[in-house]
Protein backbone atom coordinates (compact mmCIF):
# COMPACT_ATOMS: atom_id res chain seq x y z
CA UNK A 1 0.00 0.00 0.00
CA UNK A 2 1.46 3.76 -0.52
CA UNK A 3 2.81 5.54 2.42
CA UNK A 4 -0.55 7.40 3.97
CA UNK A 5 2.15 10.48 4.79
CA UNK A 6 2.38 10.67 0.53
CA UNK A 7 -1.50 10.56 0.20
CA UNK A 8 -1.93 13.01 2.97
CA UNK A 9 0.54 15.28 0.92
CA UNK A 10 -0.95 15.46 -1.57
CA UNK A 11 -4.26 16.29 -0.26
CA UNK A 12 -2.82 18.74 1.68
CA UNK A 13 -0.87 20.68 -1.22
CA UNK A 14 -3.90 20.34 -4.03
CA UNK A 15 -6.19 22.08 -1.59
CA UNK A 16 -4.08 24.70 -0.62
CA UNK A 17 -3.74 25.32 -4.48
CA UNK A 18 -7.58 25.06 -4.91
CA UNK A 19 -7.76 27.85 -2.51
CA UNK A 20 -4.99 29.98 -3.59
CA UNK A 21 -5.96 30.08 -7.42
CA UNK A 22 -7.47 26.69 -8.65
CA UNK A 23 -7.18 28.14 -12.52
CA UNK A 24 -3.81 28.44 -12.40
CA UNK A 25 -2.83 25.43 -11.14
CA UNK A 26 -5.06 23.21 -12.97
CA UNK A 27 -4.99 24.89 -16.60
CA UNK A 28 -1.12 26.58 -15.69
CA UNK A 29 -1.72 29.89 -18.04
CA UNK A 30 -1.61 32.71 -16.23
CA UNK A 31 -3.11 34.08 -12.76
CA UNK A 32 -6.54 35.67 -11.94
CA UNK A 33 -7.91 34.06 -15.47
CA UNK A 34 -11.49 33.93 -15.93
CA UNK A 35 -14.20 31.49 -16.68
CA UNK A 36 -14.42 31.46 -20.31
CA UNK A 37 -10.72 31.54 -20.47
CA UNK A 38 -10.23 28.22 -18.14
CA UNK A 39 -12.77 26.06 -19.67
CA UNK A 40 -11.23 27.48 -23.59
CA UNK A 41 -7.91 26.33 -22.69
CA UNK A 42 -9.12 22.92 -22.21
CA UNK A 43 -10.14 22.82 -26.01
CA UNK A 44 -7.45 20.91 -27.73
CA UNK A 45 -6.95 18.47 -25.10
CA UNK A 46 -10.66 17.62 -25.29
CA UNK A 47 -9.76 17.20 -29.18
CA UNK A 48 -7.79 14.64 -27.78
CA UNK A 49 -9.65 12.27 -25.76
CA UNK A 50 -12.38 12.51 -28.18
CA UNK A 51 -10.49 11.11 -30.83
CA UNK A 52 -10.57 7.81 -28.82
CA UNK A 53 -14.30 7.36 -28.59
CA UNK A 54 -14.21 6.16 -31.75
CA UNK A 55 -12.57 2.85 -30.32
CA UNK A 56 -15.63 2.09 -28.35
CA UNK A 57 -18.51 -0.12 -30.27
CA UNK A 58 -20.41 2.29 -32.88
CA UNK A 59 -23.73 0.33 -31.54
CA UNK A 60 -23.50 2.00 -28.06
CA UNK A 61 -25.53 5.74 -27.88
CA UNK A 62 -23.13 7.90 -26.34
CA UNK A 63 -26.30 8.59 -23.95
CA UNK A 64 -25.95 4.95 -22.92
CA UNK A 65 -22.22 5.40 -22.49
CA UNK A 66 -20.45 5.71 -18.68
CA UNK A 67 -17.31 7.85 -18.38
CA UNK A 68 -14.87 8.94 -15.48
CA UNK A 69 -12.24 11.37 -15.16
CA UNK A 70 -9.43 10.62 -13.15
CA UNK A 71 -7.97 13.58 -11.33
CA UNK A 72 -11.07 15.71 -12.47
CA UNK A 73 -10.28 19.02 -10.43
CA UNK A 74 -12.69 22.03 -10.45
CA UNK A 75 -13.94 20.17 -13.53
CA UNK A 76 -12.55 21.87 -16.54
CA UNK A 77 -12.57 18.90 -18.72
CA UNK A 78 -15.75 17.66 -17.19
CA UNK A 79 -18.26 19.93 -18.19
CA UNK A 80 -16.74 19.61 -22.09
CA UNK A 81 -16.65 15.86 -21.92
CA UNK A 82 -20.29 15.46 -20.18
CA UNK A 83 -21.95 15.84 -24.13
CA UNK A 84 -20.36 12.25 -24.80
CA UNK A 85 -21.59 10.18 -21.97
CA UNK A 86 -24.99 9.62 -20.27
CA UNK A 87 -23.23 9.30 -16.97
CA UNK A 88 -19.92 11.06 -16.39
CA UNK A 89 -17.77 10.66 -12.81
CA UNK A 90 -15.04 12.75 -11.74
CA UNK A 91 -12.86 11.61 -8.85
CA UNK A 92 -9.92 13.83 -6.78
CA UNK A 93 -7.51 13.74 -3.79
CA UNK A 94 -8.57 17.02 -2.98
CA UNK A 95 -11.99 17.41 -1.58
CA UNK A 96 -11.66 21.35 -2.25
CA UNK A 97 -11.35 20.40 -5.92
CA UNK A 98 -14.60 18.18 -5.23
CA UNK A 99 -16.28 21.08 -3.88
CA UNK A 100 -15.34 23.70 -6.22
CA UNK A 101 -17.07 21.22 -8.84
CA UNK A 102 -20.35 20.59 -6.70
CA UNK A 103 -20.63 23.98 -6.58
CA UNK A 104 -20.60 24.54 -10.58
CA UNK A 105 -22.60 21.18 -11.46
CA UNK A 106 -25.10 21.51 -8.69
CA UNK A 107 -25.32 18.12 -8.39
CA UNK A 108 -26.64 17.10 -11.60
CA UNK A 109 -27.48 13.52 -12.69
CA UNK A 110 -25.10 13.84 -15.86
CA UNK A 111 -22.05 14.04 -13.63
CA UNK A 112 -21.09 13.08 -10.03
CA UNK A 113 -17.69 13.77 -8.36
CA UNK A 114 -16.14 11.75 -5.46
CA UNK A 115 -13.50 12.33 -3.01
CA UNK A 116 -10.76 9.28 -2.79
CA UNK A 117 -7.70 8.62 -1.00
CA UNK A 118 -5.16 9.52 -3.94
CA UNK A 119 -4.30 5.68 -4.84
CA UNK A 120 -8.00 3.65 -5.85
CA UNK A 121 -11.22 4.32 -7.09
CA UNK A 122 -12.62 2.55 -4.42
CA UNK A 123 -16.27 4.32 -4.40
CA UNK A 124 -16.77 3.03 -7.96
CA UNK A 125 -18.25 -0.35 -8.88
CA UNK A 126 -15.61 -3.00 -11.29
CA UNK A 127 -16.77 -3.34 -14.86
CA UNK A 128 -18.40 -0.12 -15.00
CA UNK A 129 -17.07 2.00 -17.33
CA UNK A 130 -16.42 2.50 -21.23
CA UNK A 131 -14.13 5.00 -21.16
CA UNK A 132 -11.85 6.32 -18.08
CA UNK A 133 -9.44 9.75 -19.33
CA UNK A 134 -7.00 11.95 -17.17
CA UNK A 135 -4.97 14.49 -17.87
CA UNK A 136 -1.81 16.66 -16.13
CA UNK A 137 -2.62 14.41 -12.82
CA UNK A 138 -0.21 11.56 -13.09
CA UNK A 139 2.75 14.05 -14.14
CA UNK A 140 2.03 15.71 -10.07
CA UNK A 141 2.12 12.35 -8.11
CA UNK A 142 5.24 11.94 -6.45
CA UNK A 143 5.23 7.69 -5.77
CA UNK A 144 5.36 5.23 -8.68
CA UNK A 145 3.74 3.67 -6.19
CA UNK A 146 0.62 5.33 -6.22
CA UNK A 147 0.44 5.78 -10.15
CA UNK A 148 0.51 1.75 -10.74
CA UNK A 149 -1.83 1.59 -8.02
CA UNK A 150 -4.40 4.23 -10.06
CA UNK A 151 -3.33 1.81 -13.24
CA UNK A 152 -4.60 -1.40 -11.39
CA UNK A 153 -7.87 0.52 -10.41
CA UNK A 154 -8.46 1.83 -13.64
CA UNK A 155 -8.50 -1.47 -14.92
CA UNK A 156 -11.26 -2.87 -12.88
CA UNK A 157 -13.41 -0.32 -13.30
CA UNK A 158 -13.13 -0.73 -17.02
CA UNK A 159 -16.20 -2.79 -18.56
CA UNK A 160 -14.09 -5.56 -20.98
CA UNK A 161 -13.68 -3.85 -24.12
CA UNK A 162 -13.54 -0.11 -22.31
CA UNK A 163 -10.64 2.17 -23.17
CA UNK A 164 -8.43 4.24 -21.00
CA UNK A 165 -7.13 7.36 -22.44
CA UNK A 166 -4.58 9.34 -20.43
CA UNK A 167 -1.28 10.97 -20.37
CA UNK A 168 2.21 10.75 -18.26
CA UNK A 169 5.31 12.50 -17.84
CA UNK A 170 7.76 10.64 -20.09
CA UNK A 171 10.81 12.86 -19.50
CA UNK A 172 14.07 11.07 -18.24
CA UNK A 173 14.65 11.14 -14.57
CA UNK A 174 15.77 14.23 -13.76
CA UNK A 175 17.75 14.84 -10.12
CA UNK A 176 15.34 16.05 -7.82
CA UNK A 177 13.16 14.31 -5.62
CA UNK A 178 9.97 13.84 -7.30
CA UNK A 179 6.86 15.93 -5.25
CA UNK A 180 3.45 17.20 -5.63
CA UNK A 181 4.28 19.04 -8.88
CA UNK A 182 6.95 17.86 -10.28
CA UNK A 183 5.98 13.96 -9.95
CA UNK A 184 7.18 10.58 -11.00
CA UNK A 185 8.49 9.93 -14.62
CA UNK A 186 7.91 6.72 -16.47
CA UNK A 187 9.39 5.86 -19.62
CA UNK A 188 7.94 4.14 -22.62
CA UNK A 189 9.20 0.48 -21.77
CA UNK A 190 7.56 0.73 -17.83
CA UNK A 191 4.08 1.29 -19.32
CA UNK A 192 4.26 -1.09 -22.00
CA UNK A 193 5.05 -3.67 -19.34
CA UNK A 194 1.89 -3.09 -17.61
CA UNK A 195 -0.05 -3.35 -20.08
CA UNK A 196 1.56 -6.61 -21.13
CA UNK A 197 1.14 -8.23 -17.41
CA UNK A 198 -2.34 -6.89 -16.98
CA UNK A 199 -4.33 -7.98 -20.21
CA UNK A 200 -4.55 -4.97 -21.26
CA UNK A 201 -4.49 -4.08 -25.36
CA UNK A 202 -1.43 -1.51 -25.85
CA UNK A 203 -3.17 0.69 -28.78
CA UNK A 204 -0.72 4.39 -28.43
CA UNK A 205 2.00 5.23 -27.00
CA UNK A 206 2.75 8.69 -28.52
CA UNK A 207 5.28 11.23 -26.98
CA UNK A 208 7.58 9.15 -24.98
CA UNK A 209 10.65 10.94 -23.74
CA UNK A 210 8.39 13.81 -23.51
CA UNK A 211 6.64 15.43 -20.45
CA UNK A 212 3.42 14.79 -22.84
CA UNK A 213 3.36 10.95 -23.29
CA UNK A 214 -0.19 9.60 -24.12
CA UNK A 215 -1.31 6.12 -24.10
CA UNK A 216 -4.34 4.25 -25.12
CA UNK A 217 -5.44 0.82 -23.60
CA UNK A 218 -8.08 -1.51 -24.18
CA UNK A 219 -9.12 -3.54 -21.06
CA UNK A 220 -9.32 -7.26 -21.91
CA UNK A 221 -10.54 -10.34 -20.62
CA UNK A 222 -8.79 -12.09 -17.91
CA UNK A 223 -5.82 -14.62 -19.63
CA UNK A 224 -6.02 -12.67 -23.26
CA UNK A 225 -2.70 -12.50 -23.44
CA UNK A 226 -2.00 -16.08 -22.63
CA UNK A 227 -4.15 -17.37 -25.45
CA UNK A 228 -3.17 -15.24 -27.97
CA UNK A 229 0.27 -17.28 -27.58
CA UNK A 230 -1.31 -19.50 -30.42
CA UNK A 231 -2.19 -17.35 -32.67
CA UNK A 232 -0.76 -15.26 -35.31
CA UNK A 233 0.34 -16.25 -38.64
CA UNK A 234 -2.88 -13.61 -39.73
CA UNK A 235 -3.51 -12.91 -43.66
CA UNK A 236 -3.21 -8.93 -42.87
CA UNK A 237 -2.32 -6.56 -46.11
CA UNK A 238 -0.97 -3.40 -46.39
CA UNK A 239 -2.66 -0.89 -48.79
CA UNK A 240 -0.54 1.82 -48.41
CA UNK A 241 2.73 2.75 -46.70
CA UNK A 242 3.96 6.35 -46.52
CA UNK A 243 4.62 9.37 -44.10
CA UNK A 244 2.57 9.24 -40.83
CA UNK A 245 2.20 13.13 -41.28
CA UNK A 246 1.75 13.84 -44.56
CA UNK A 247 0.94 10.48 -46.65
CA UNK A 248 3.77 10.72 -49.46
CA UNK A 249 5.02 7.57 -50.19
CA UNK A 250 8.64 8.92 -48.69
CA UNK A 251 9.69 9.41 -44.72
CA UNK A 252 12.62 10.61 -43.45
CA UNK A 253 15.33 9.04 -42.21
CA UNK A 254 15.57 10.75 -38.62
CA UNK A 255 14.11 13.92 -36.68
CA UNK A 256 10.29 15.06 -35.95
CA UNK A 257 9.14 13.46 -38.85
CA UNK A 258 10.62 9.99 -39.39
CA UNK A 259 7.10 8.04 -38.98
CA UNK A 260 6.07 5.62 -41.33
CA UNK A 261 2.42 4.68 -41.65
CA UNK A 262 0.61 1.44 -42.85
CA UNK A 263 -2.48 1.32 -44.14
CA UNK A 264 -3.87 -2.45 -43.17
CA UNK A 265 -6.53 -4.54 -43.89
CA UNK A 266 -7.83 -7.32 -42.49
CA UNK A 267 -5.41 -6.57 -39.08
CA UNK A 268 -6.71 -9.13 -36.22
CA UNK A 269 -8.81 -7.83 -33.52
CA UNK A 270 -6.12 -8.56 -30.84
CA UNK A 271 -3.12 -6.80 -32.35
CA UNK A 272 -1.16 -4.43 -29.98
CA UNK A 273 1.41 -2.32 -29.82
CA UNK A 274 3.34 -5.06 -27.61
CA UNK A 275 3.20 -7.94 -29.74
CA UNK A 276 3.95 -6.36 -33.18
CA UNK A 277 7.46 -6.31 -34.79
CA UNK A 278 8.13 -3.82 -37.39
CA UNK A 279 11.85 -4.11 -39.16
CA UNK A 280 12.75 -1.59 -41.87
CA UNK A 281 15.35 -3.46 -43.46
CA UNK A 282 16.07 -5.71 -40.63
CA UNK A 283 15.74 -3.50 -37.55
CA UNK A 284 13.10 -3.07 -35.51
CA UNK A 285 11.25 0.23 -35.53
CA UNK A 286 9.01 1.51 -32.62
CA UNK A 287 5.19 1.48 -33.45
CA UNK A 288 3.31 4.33 -31.47
CA UNK A 289 -0.37 3.93 -32.92
CA UNK A 290 -2.76 1.62 -33.95
CA UNK A 291 -6.04 3.31 -34.59
CA UNK A 292 -9.65 1.98 -34.50
CA UNK A 293 -10.47 0.73 -37.87
CA UNK A 294 -12.19 3.25 -40.39
CA UNK A 295 -15.51 2.85 -42.15
CA UNK A 296 -14.09 0.80 -45.13
CA UNK A 297 -12.09 -1.54 -42.19
CA UNK A 298 -8.83 -0.43 -42.66
CA UNK A 299 -6.64 0.72 -39.40
CA UNK A 300 -3.76 2.63 -39.53
CA UNK A 301 -0.25 1.68 -37.67
CA UNK A 302 2.64 4.36 -37.18
CA UNK A 303 6.40 3.57 -36.27
CA UNK A 304 8.84 5.79 -35.35
CA UNK A 305 12.06 4.39 -37.87
CA UNK A 306 14.97 2.91 -35.88
CA UNK A 307 17.76 4.80 -35.49
CA UNK A 308 20.38 4.64 -38.32
CA UNK A 309 18.45 2.98 -40.81
CA UNK A 310 19.83 3.09 -44.26
CA UNK A 311 18.46 5.66 -46.53
CA UNK A 312 17.08 4.35 -50.22
CA UNK A 313 14.86 1.54 -50.96
CA UNK A 314 14.52 -0.65 -48.34
CA UNK A 315 11.96 -3.88 -47.13
CA UNK A 316 9.47 -3.93 -44.42
CA UNK A 317 8.39 -6.96 -42.69
CA UNK A 318 5.64 -6.86 -40.55
CA UNK A 319 5.73 -9.56 -37.39
CA UNK A 320 2.58 -10.48 -35.14
CA UNK A 321 3.64 -12.77 -31.92
CA UNK A 322 6.70 -13.26 -33.78
CA UNK A 323 5.11 -14.30 -36.91
CA UNK A 324 4.46 -12.56 -40.54
CA UNK A 325 1.87 -10.50 -40.30
CA UNK A 326 1.18 -9.75 -43.33
CA UNK A 327 3.43 -9.89 -47.12
CA UNK A 328 6.73 -7.71 -46.97
CA UNK A 329 6.10 -4.46 -48.36
CA UNK A 330 9.11 -1.63 -49.58
CA UNK A 331 9.24 1.88 -48.50
CA UNK A 332 11.51 4.93 -49.64
CA UNK A 333 13.59 6.77 -46.79
CA UNK A 334 14.82 9.84 -47.42
CA UNK A 335 17.71 12.04 -46.24
CA UNK A 336 16.05 14.19 -43.39
CA UNK A 337 15.71 18.46 -44.15
CA UNK A 338 18.39 20.55 -43.01
CA UNK A 339 18.20 22.02 -39.17
CA UNK A 340 17.76 25.05 -38.48
CA UNK A 341 17.39 26.14 -35.40
CA UNK A 342 14.27 28.59 -34.26
CA UNK A 343 12.96 30.22 -31.16
CA UNK A 344 9.08 28.99 -31.11
CA UNK A 345 7.86 31.16 -28.14
CA UNK A 346 8.86 33.88 -25.47
CA UNK A 347 6.66 34.24 -22.63
CA UNK A 348 7.11 35.58 -18.76
CA UNK A 349 8.03 32.88 -16.84
CA UNK A 350 5.43 31.94 -14.67
CA UNK A 351 2.47 33.79 -16.81
CA UNK A 352 2.81 31.47 -19.94
CA UNK A 353 -0.37 33.77 -21.91
CA UNK A 354 1.95 36.83 -21.34
CA UNK A 355 3.60 36.63 -24.75
CA UNK A 356 7.33 38.47 -24.68
CA UNK A 357 6.26 40.84 -21.58
CA UNK A 358 8.21 40.13 -18.01
CA UNK A 359 6.43 40.20 -15.24
CA UNK A 360 7.98 38.05 -12.93
CA UNK A 361 11.65 38.94 -13.64
CA UNK A 362 12.05 35.97 -15.73
CA UNK A 363 11.12 34.53 -19.32
CA UNK A 364 10.46 30.99 -20.71
CA UNK A 365 11.73 30.11 -23.98
CA UNK A 366 11.02 27.12 -26.18
CA UNK A 367 13.60 26.42 -28.89
CA UNK A 368 13.48 23.75 -31.68
CA UNK A 369 16.17 21.89 -33.90
CA UNK A 370 19.11 22.38 -31.61
CA UNK A 371 21.68 20.01 -31.40
CA UNK A 372 22.54 20.85 -28.47
CA UNK A 373 22.03 23.93 -25.63
CA UNK A 374 24.76 24.01 -23.43
CA UNK A 375 26.25 26.46 -25.76
CA UNK A 376 23.27 29.07 -26.20
CA UNK A 377 23.89 32.31 -24.56
CA UNK A 378 21.30 35.28 -23.90
CA UNK A 379 21.79 38.76 -23.28
CA UNK A 380 19.45 41.45 -22.33
CA UNK A 381 20.56 45.33 -24.58
CA UNK A 382 23.63 43.40 -24.37
CA UNK A 383 23.59 42.84 -20.49
CA UNK A 384 24.67 38.85 -20.05
CA UNK A 385 22.00 36.49 -18.45
CA UNK A 386 23.72 35.11 -15.66
CA UNK A 387 20.72 32.52 -15.01
CA UNK A 388 19.89 30.39 -17.58
CA UNK A 389 18.39 26.98 -16.77
CA UNK A 390 17.26 24.27 -19.97
CA UNK A 391 16.12 20.97 -19.82
CA UNK A 392 15.28 19.08 -22.93
CA UNK A 393 11.15 18.35 -23.69
CA UNK A 394 11.65 16.59 -27.03
CA UNK A 395 14.70 15.04 -28.22
CA UNK A 396 13.39 13.89 -31.58
CA UNK A 397 12.10 17.76 -32.33
CA UNK A 398 15.45 18.52 -30.75
CA UNK A 399 13.02 21.23 -28.31
CA UNK A 400 14.50 22.59 -25.05
CA UNK A 401 12.80 24.89 -22.85
CA UNK A 402 15.19 27.69 -21.07
CA UNK A 403 14.27 29.42 -18.26
CA UNK A 404 16.34 32.88 -17.80
CA UNK A 405 16.68 35.32 -15.13
CA UNK A 406 15.84 38.84 -16.46
CA UNK A 407 19.52 41.52 -15.27
CA UNK A 408 18.76 42.85 -12.15
CA UNK A 409 17.48 47.00 -12.38
CA UNK A 410 16.46 46.60 -15.62
CA UNK A 411 14.23 49.49 -16.11
CA UNK A 412 10.43 48.61 -17.03
CA UNK A 413 9.44 49.39 -20.57
CA UNK A 414 10.81 47.74 -24.24
CA UNK A 415 13.92 45.65 -24.56
CA UNK A 416 15.92 44.03 -26.83
CA UNK A 417 16.37 40.08 -26.06
CA UNK A 418 19.68 38.47 -28.21
CA UNK A 419 19.95 34.93 -28.53
CA UNK A 420 23.39 33.42 -29.53
CA UNK A 421 24.30 29.42 -30.22
CA UNK A 422 27.96 29.40 -30.74
CA UNK A 423 28.80 31.90 -33.83
CA UNK A 424 25.04 31.50 -34.82
CA UNK A 425 23.12 34.88 -33.75
CA UNK A 426 19.62 34.80 -33.60
CA UNK A 427 17.48 37.61 -34.83
CA UNK A 428 16.55 40.12 -31.65
CA UNK A 429 13.25 39.91 -29.90
CA UNK A 430 11.48 42.43 -28.80
CA UNK A 431 10.43 41.99 -25.14
CA UNK A 432 8.64 44.09 -22.49
CA UNK A 433 9.54 44.27 -19.10
CA UNK A 434 6.41 45.12 -16.86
Amino acid sequence: MPEPEVLDQMRSDWNARAREDVRYYVAFGRRGQQDEEFFSSANDVVRLLEEELKRLPREIAPEARRGLEVGCGPGRLLRPMSRNFGELHGVDVSDEMIRLAEERFHGGARIKVHTTNGSDLAPLPSDYFDFVYSYAVFQHIPSREVVLSYFSEIRRVLKDGGIARFQLNGLPPGGKTPDTWEGVRLSRQEVADFARGHDLQLLVIEGAATQYMWTTWRKQPDGWRARLKNAGGAQAAIERCGDAHTGEPVVPQSGRFAYASFRMERLPEGCDLNDLDVKFDGASGTPCYLGPPEWDGVSQLNVLLPRGVRTGIVPVELLWLGKPLCPPAWLRIIPPGPSVPRVCSVTDGTNLLAEARAESGSLKLIMEDLAEAQTVSASVDGQPVESLDWFETDPLAGRFEFNLRLPPHLLPGGHQLELSQGERRFPPIAIEVA
